[in-house]
C-alpha cells in the first residue's frame, strides 16, 4: 500500500498516513451502508479505484505550501485523500447536509488538515492555489461555478473520463488558459485536466 501511495502521489508517504488512509477506507465502507457515497460496484476496488485515483493529482501540486479547495467533495474524494498528503489545509466544499456531515466525522477522528464548507459553491468566497472537482459537472459548467475562487495564477487539476478532450474543447469557446491533458495512473480510460490563467472570454 505504501509503495503504492508513494507512486501516484509522486513523493514519499510517512506509515502514519497510510494508517490514516485505511482509516478513512473503513468509514468510507461503512458509511456506505447508510448513504450512498461511491458506486457500490466499486466497494472492492475502493484503494485502487478512489485512493490511488485521488492521490495522483498530488503529482500535479504547483507547490508544497499550495491551499487546495476540493469542489462537490461528496464522499472526501479526492478531497480527504489530499488531506492526509498535502502540507496544507484543504478545504472541502459539499453542499448536502449528510455528505457535510460524514466529511467532519472523517476529519474529526483522522486528526487531519481539512475545512469543510457546507455550501454551494457559488456561495463560498476566497481564493486558493489549486482547485480540483471530482465527477462534477462538464468543464465548461465547473469552471462557470466556480472561477471566482481562482486567480490567474490558480492550477486546476481535474480528473475527468474519456471525454476529457471533448469537454476541454467546449470549455475554449468560453474560457482561456493554458490547458493540457495528462493521462490517468490507475485508469486507462481515463485523463487529467491542468489548466492555469484561466479566465472567461470576453
Amino acid at each position: 500500500m505504501k509503495d503504492e501511495l508513494e507512486v501516484a502521489a509522486g513523493r514519499d508517504v510517512s506509515r502514519e498516513t497510510v494508517e490514516k488512509l485505511k482509516a478513512y477506507v473503513s468509514l468510507l465502507r461503512e458509511e456506505s451502508q447508510h448513504q450512498n457515497l461511491i458506486a457500490r460496484s466499486t466497494l472492492d476496488e475502493l484503494w485502487q479505484r478512489h485512493i490511488l485515483d485521488s492521490a495522483q493529482l498530488v503529482r500535479f501540486e504547483p507547490s508544497r505550501d499550495a491551499a487546495w479547495v476540493d469542489i462537490g467533495a461528496g464522499a472526501g474524494l479526492p478531497g480527504i485523500v489530499l488531506a492526509c498528503l498535502v502540507d496544507r489545509p484543504v478545504t472541502l466544499i459539499e453542499p448536502r447536509r449528510l455528505r457535510a456531515e460524514f466529511l467532519h466525522k472523517v476529519t474529526g477522528e483522522l486528526r487531519i488538515g481539512a475545512i469543510i464548507e457546507q455550501n454551494k459553491v457559488e456561495a463560498v468566497r476566497g481564493t486558493f492555489d489549486v482547485i480540483t472537482a471530482r465527477a462534477v459537472a462538464p468543464l465548461p459548467r465547473l469552471l462557470k461555478i466556480s472561477a471566482h475562487l481562482s486567480t490567474t495564477k490558480t492550477r486546476w487539476i481535474l480528473p475527468k473520463g474519456r471525454r476529457a478532450e471533448d469537454e476541454l474543447a467546449e470549455a475554449r469557446r468560453s474560457w482561456h488558459g493554458v490547458f493540457h491533458v495528462e493521462r490517468s495512473l490507475t485508469d486507462e480510460d481515463s485523463l487529467i485536466i491542468v489548466a492555469t490563467d484561466v479566465r472567461a472570454r470576453k
